[in-house]
């Protein structure tokens, strides 16, 4: 909006403005890690005035990716809309061992990278989440506690919130790692031995109140190991979804967004962004 043309209105909506505020945790030592990490906080707009109100918390992967989705202005845009409830969200910095620490738990892949994921998820919950309620006004009810991250991150995420359903409520799983498997692609059974998969199938006890939020690109990458014309990433997304489903999720707790030429980019999930954001916080959107 030009404020020459419509100075009255311009500064209506520059003083409407509902940025996040951003703080910067840096060089915060993880004994579980033998690391420094580097934490992006993003505050709601109101947090300063509101001092008795608790916020929900949503915990991202590869939190150093946020700014090139243009994160922030994501957040001013729903809060001024009035699209999403104020949130506190944390963006944890992958570091040169990302590798490593993404993954699952359970075991590290065929190449046995990941095998840091147990240490990793220790420092979520033994030092993330508890700095994180000691300095912050947040609920800690689980259906307002989500995890979430881009690729090999998404499959971490994903895997936190299958392990911890007592803690997490929602996961967002973007262009997720759905591939990594413990051995090889074998030929006459192409999309065998993938390891979250056979989490999902294995896990004796689930709560199936948990809620599953996946994106794919159609652009994702072009491998088709099984040669069924459609790209791995999205059969692996789906072919997960239906393990969820075998396991007695209703479809309204699981969402599925393909995005027609989106690719493996912060920019195509950026664009994604908006519909995971409204669906875990408003869950009657989409109804």
């Amino acid at each position: 909006m030009n404020f020459w043309q419509k100075p009255v209105e311009t500064l209506r909506e520059l003083m409407q403005r509902k940025a996040p505020h951003l703080r910067q945790v840096r060089h915060f030592a993880s004994a579980a890690l033998e690391r420094e990490v580097d934490i992006d906080l993003y505050l709601p707009p109101d947090y300063h005035l509101s001092g008795s109100r608790y916020y929900p918390l949503l915990i991202v992967n590869d939190g150093q990716d946020l700014p090139r989705m243009h994160f922030s202005s994501i957040l001013e845009r729903m809060f001024f809309r009035k699209q999403i409830p104020p949130l506190i969200v944390a963006g944890v910095h992958a570091s040169a061992a990302r590798m490593h620490e993404y993954g699952t738990m359970r075991q590290a892949d065929y190449k046995g990278r990941g095998e840091r994921a147990p240490l990793y998820g220790n420092f979520i919950l033994e030092e993330l989440l508890p700095m994180l309620h000691r300095r912050f006004r947040i609920s800690g009810l689980r259906e307002e506690t989500a995890f979430a991250g881009f690729s090999l991150g998404g499959l971490s995420a994903l895997d936190m919130v299958w392990t911890y359903p007592q803690i997490f409520g929602a996961a967002g799983v973007f262009s997720g790692s759905l591939w990594w498997r413990w051995s090889p692609v074998d030929p006459a059974d192409p999309d065998a031995d993938r390891i979250m998969h056979d989490i999902i199938r294995t896990t004796a006890n689930v709560d199936s109140t948990q809620r599953f939020w996946f994106q794919c690109g159609t652009l994702d990458e072009d491998e088709d190991r099984n040669g069924n014309g459609v790209i791995d990433s999205i059969d692996d997304t789906l072919d997960l979804i239906a393990a969820l489903k075998d396991k007695g999720f209703h479809e309204k707790h699981i969402r599925y967004l393909e995005i027609e030429g989106g690719l493996h980019t912060p920019d195509t999930w950026g664009k994604a962004m908006p519909d995971f954001l409204r669906w875990w916080l408003v869950p009657e959107w989409g109804d």
